[in-house]
C-alpha cells in the first residue's frame, strides 16, 4: 500500500493535529433503551419504592445522596450500615497489613466485607429489621447483610468518579474517618481495601438486586430496573463500545488533547487520558436523550466470558487484561524516570497476578521529541542506583540521565516496547497511545527531573522498589534490536495491510497495525482494544449483520467484545488512508 507510513500522498496536510477541529466524542454511550425505563429524581425513586416494605440501598464505596432518599421515605426504622462495621481501630488493624505506611503501593486484600462486619451489631440490626412494625431503610456498604433474601437497590459508582470524591475531601474510606489523609493515601487505601471488599461482595448478590441506582451526580439521581441493566450489559458485550474517558493535568503534561480532544482548555495542561481502564472508567447507558453511568468494571463481571472470550476469560477471569492511555508532553516536559516490576515481584510484593508490561506508540511528535528506553551499555546498576540515591537526597545535585539511559528519538507512528525490568520514560513534545497490560499504578519512579508535584510537594520516588527490577541487559543493543520499532507485514488484501508491531515475547498482548483505504478485516480469538491512530472517521461493521455499524473518531480507543465475533474497519470517507493499532492477548498467554 505504501513505504512510509509517515506519509499520505492523498493527505498532504501536516501530520500534527494541533487547529484542527475536534471530532473526538468524550460522552460516548451504548443505546440501552427508551427514556421510559428510566426514573429520574429523589421524589420520582421515592414514589417509584414506597410500596416496598423493606428497602435496602446497598452502596459502593464513595456513594453520597442517600439522605436524600432517607428523608423521602420516612421509614419507621433507619438503619446505617456503616454502624454495623467493626470499630474504626479495629478495621484499621485487619487493613494495615494491606495498607501499610507506602505513601502509594500496598497489597492486594484476600479480606471480605463480613470480615469488617461486627457480629453482634448485625445480628442486632437483623432483629431489628425483621421485627419492626412498619417501613424499613437499610442502606450504605453491606446494607444488604443486614437484610437477608430481601430485594436490594444497588447505587454503584464508577471509580473515577470516587477518586474525584477523594480528592474533594467529600468521602471517608470504608470504616475509618480520615479526613487528614491525603487524597493518594485515601486512593491507595480504596484501591487495596474498599473496592476490592466492595466488588468481592457485589458478586454475591447479583441475583437479589432489582434496580440500579445511579449517584454520579447526586442532584440528579436515576434508577433503572435491574432486568433493563443487566440486558444492556449482556448486549454490550456483542457489539463495539467505548467507555468514557477521562482527563487528568500532570507536572509533565501538555497540550495537544485539549485541543484534539476539545476538553480541559481552561486548565494550566493535561497530562492523561485514560479511555480504557475498565477498572475506573464508566459505561453510559443511552435511554433515547437520558443516560445513565454505571461502572464499565460492572460489564468485566456481569458478561465476563462473553466480552473477553473463553480463553482470555480462562487465563484472567474476571479482568480486562488490556489497558490503553493517552501521555501528553506536546509543550510540556519528561515523564519521571520509571520501571516497572517484575512478574515475581508484583506477585510478591504487591498480590498481583500478573504485572505493568506495556508500550509507547506515537500518536503524534514534535521534530526534537525522544524517549527514554534502556540502559547504555556496560552501566554498572550500583552505580547507577547510588546515583539516584544522590539526586534524592543531595539538594542541587542532578541525576545524569545521559550518562545511563539511552535516549531515542521519536517520530509519529513509532512504537517503542517497554516490557517489564525496562528503565524508560517519554521524553517532551511526544503525544503516546500508551498500551499495556492492566495493572496500571505499580510504576517506580527513579528520578523526576527536579520537580514538584501538582501540589506543590515532591512526588514520591521508589528506588528501594526500583533497584531490585532494574535490567542492567536491557541496554542499548537490546533496545536497537528488540524493542523499536518492531514491525512487519502478516498480511494483506485489496485495500488494506496487516502489520504485526509487538509486543516483546515476555508480555501477553500482542499488537497489529492495520492500514486500509476499504474495508481491513478483523478475525480474532478474544476481545480487541483499537484506536484509530490516523485518519478522520471509520466504521466498524459485522460481516454476519451481528451489531449495528459503529463509528469511531481520531484518537478513540474502542473495544470490540469476543462476543460480536468477526468485523471489519473501513473509512467512513472511501480511497482515505486510515490505521488502527489493535491489540490482544497473545494465544498461549
Amino acid at each position: 500500500m505504501r513505504t512510509d507510513p509517515r506519509v499520505d500522498p492523498a493527505d498532504p496536510t501536516p501530520r500534527h493535529r494541533i487547529g484542527r477541529r475536534s471530532t473526538y466524542d468524550k460522552h460516548p454511550s451504548v443505546p440501552a433503551g427508551s427514556p421510559s425505563d428510566v426514573t429520574v429524581g429523589w421524589d420520582a425513586i421515592a414514589s417509584s419504592l414506597s410500596g416496598v416494605r423493606t428497602v435496602v440501598l446497598e452502596t459502593y464505596p464513595g456513594v453520597l445522596g442517600t439522605d436524600e432518599l432517607v428523608r423521602r421515605l420516612d421509614p419507621d426504622l433507619v438503619v446505617d450500615a456503616g454502624s454495623l462495621l467493626l470499630s474504626e481501630p479495629e478495621v484499621r488493624r485487619l487493613t494495615e497489613p494491606f495498607v501499610g505506611d507506602d505513601p502509594v503501593f500496598g497489597y492486594m486484600t484476600s479480606l471480605r466485607l463480613s470480615d469488617l462486619v461486627d457480629g453482634a451489631a448485625l445480628q442486632r440490626a437483623r432483629e431489628a429489621v425483621r421485627d419492626a412494625p412498619g417501613r424499613v431503610l437499610v442502606h450504605g456498604t453491606g446494607a444488604s447483610l443486614a437484610a437477608p433474601g430481601a430485594p436490594v437497590v444497588y447505587a454503584g459508582l464508577p471509580r473515577w468518579e470516587a477518586t474525584q470524591r477523594q480528592r474533594r475531601g467529600e468521602a471517608d474510606n470504608l470504616g475509618v474517618h480520615n479526613p487528614d489523609d491525603t487524597p493518594g493515601e485515601r486512593y491507595k487505601r480504596a484501591f487495596f481495601v474498599d473496592w476490592r471488599v466492595a466488588d468481592r461482595h457485589r458478586r454475591t448478590i447479583w441475583d437479589r438486586i432489582t434496580h440500579y441506582l445511579d449517584t454520579t451526580h447526586p442532584d440528579r439521581p436515576k434508577m433503572i430496573d435491574s432486568r433493563v441493566w443487566y440486558e444492556a450489559l449482556a448486549r454490550t458485550a456483542h457489539r463495539p463500545f467505548r467507555v468514557v474517558p477521562y482527563f487528568d493535568p500532570a507536572p509533565w503534561g501538555g497540550h495537544w488533547m485539549q485541543e484534539v480532544c476539545d476538553v480541559g482548555r481552561g486548565q494550566a495542561n493535561l497530562g492523561w487520558c485514560f479511555d480504557c481502564v475498565p477498572e475506573e472508567n464508566s459505561l453510559l447507558l443511552g435511554f433515547g436523550a437520558e443516560t445513565v453511568e454505571v461502572p464499565s468494571i460492572d460489564l468485566v463481571f456481569r458478561e465476563p466470558k462473553a466480552l473477553l472470550g473463553e480463553a482470555v476469560w480462562g487465563r484472567f477471569g474476571e479482568e480486562f487484561p488490556i489497558r490503553f492511555d493517552f501521555l501528553d508532553t506536546m509543550g510540556g516536559g519528561n515523564l519521571s524516570l520509571q520501571v516497572h516490576p517484575l512478574t515475581s515481584y508484583i506477585q510478591r510484593e504487591f498480590g498481583m497476578h500478573y504485572t505493568q508490561d506495556e508500550s509507547y506508540y506515537l500518536l503524534d511528535a514534535e521534530p526534537d521529541a525522544t524517549v527514554y528506553l534502556g540502559l547504555r551499555e556496560g552501566v554498572d546498576r550500583d552505580e547507577m542506583v547510588a546515583d539516584l540515591r544522590r539526586a534524592q537526597d543531595e539538594p542541587g545535585w542532578t541525576f545524569p540521565d545521559d550518562r545511563y539511559v539511552n535516549r531515542f528519538p521519536a517520530r509519529r507512528h513509532d512504537h517503542f516496547l517497554i516490557p517489564a525490568g525496562t528503565v524508560h520514560c517519554s521524553g517532551a513534545g511526544s503525544m503516546v497511545l500508551e498500551i499495556s497490560a492492566t495493572p496500571y499504578i505499580f510504576t517506580f519512579k527513579l528520578w523526576d527531573w527536579d520537580r514538584l508535584g501538582l501540589d506543590g510537594r515532591p512526588r514520591p520516588i521508589h528506588i528501594d522498589h526500583g533497584e531490585p527490577n532494574i535490567l542492567v541487559e536491557r541496554d542499548t543493543g537490546y533496545a536497537r534490536t528488540r524493542l523499536l520499532n518492531q514491525v512487519r507485514t502478516v498480511a494483506s488484501g485489496p485495500g488494506w495491510t496487516e502489520e504485526r508491531t509487538g509486543l516483546h515475547p515476555a508480555e501477553f498482548i500482542e499488537t497489529r497495525r492495520h492500514w486500509f483505504t476499504g474495508p481491513a478485516p478483523h478475525t480474532v480469538d478474544g476481545v480487541a482494544v483499537l484506536n484509530l491512530v490516523d485518519g478522520e472517521a471509520a466504521v466498524v461493521e459485522s460481516p454476519e449483520g451481528g451489531f449495528e455499524p459503529f463509528e469511531v473518531h481520531h484518537a478513540e480507543t474502542f473495544i470490540v467484545p469476543a462476543g460480536a465475533g468477526p468485523f471489519s474497519v473501513r473509512p467512513v470517507e472511501p480511497g482515505r488512508l486510515h490505521a488502527t493499532v489493535r491489540a490482544t492477548v497473545r494465544a498461549g498467554h
